[in-house]
């Protein structure tokens, strides 16, 4: 049995600003709070693999993984999996952005199931998922607003 979240924000920004924000996975750290570390590791096309490297947690454990996204300009649709899963049996996660009246809805949705092994269950997982989601989801808009409302120059 998986479990699935389905999470949105409106950002107030033009759709090509978000997107390009936000599929710049290189930067990253400067764009969500938890993230110390995106160092790319192979790109063809519109598919990047990436190592994320999060910051110390709160015992000093540093978790890091790969992971494999593919975007689609046309869509603008990302459909991403995690390659090295550590405690998830699986983990995929699609982005979905859309103009709306506002600027730009951007959606994602996870779905996941956790090891036997692993340290949380499904349930566990689900809400710090959609907890986290919606902080990382908040600090995104306000920094992409921010850098959108920059004239450039």
């Amino acid at each position: 049995m998986s479990k699935r979240t389905d999470n949105s924000v409106v950002i107030n920004a033009p759709l090509g600003v978000v997107w390009d924000i936000t599929n710049d996975v290189a930067r990253w750290p400067d764009l969500f709070t938890e993230y110390a570390e995106a160092a790319i590791l192979e790109q063809q096309g519109n598919t990047v693999r990436f190592r994320l490297t999060m910051h110390p947690d709160g015992n000093g454990k540093v978790w890091s993984w790969v992971s494999e996204r593919t975007a689609d300009p046309q869509t603008r649709t990302v459909k991403a999996h995690r390659v090295e899963t550590g405690p998830f049996d699986f983990m995929n996660i699609e982005w979905y952005y859309e103009p709306v009246e506002g600027g730009t809805k951007m959606r994602w949705v996870q779905e996941f199931h956790m090891k036997p092994t692993a340290p949380v269950d499904d349930d566990w997982m689900e809400n710090n998922i959609n907890t986290n989601t919606l902080k990382q989801m908040a600090i995104i808009k306000e920094r992409i607003e921010k850098r959108a409302a920059v004239p450039a120059g």
